[in-house]
């Protein structure tokens, strides 16, 4: 059983960027550690997306080509409205 300070697995996935890049606040940081501890899924979930990170290395827009940035930003802005 959950309790309200407890992140839900689908909380912990819309939050994991936040998490990598360090801009999470503390105490949510400490919820979301909290709930990685006890679920084995979204602990192999962070570990897949940091090993994609690491094995692709980063993209710098200003490199992409501006049609490819702009079909990007649509599509990632299209996903969140689903």
């Amino acid at each position: 059983m959950r309790t309200d300070d407890e992140l839900a697995c689908r909380d912990v996935v819309e939050a994991v960027t936040d998490y990598l890049e360090g801009a999470m606040p503390a105490a949510d940081r400490e919820r979301f550690e909290r709930h990685l501890a006890g679920c084995d899924d979204c602990a192999a979930y962070l570990e897949q997306l940091r090993t994609s990170i690491r094995l692709s290395g980063r993209v710098q827009a200003e490199s992409m080509p501006p049609a490819l940035r702009e079909g990007l930003l649509r599509a990632f802005r299209d996903w969140r409205r689903s």
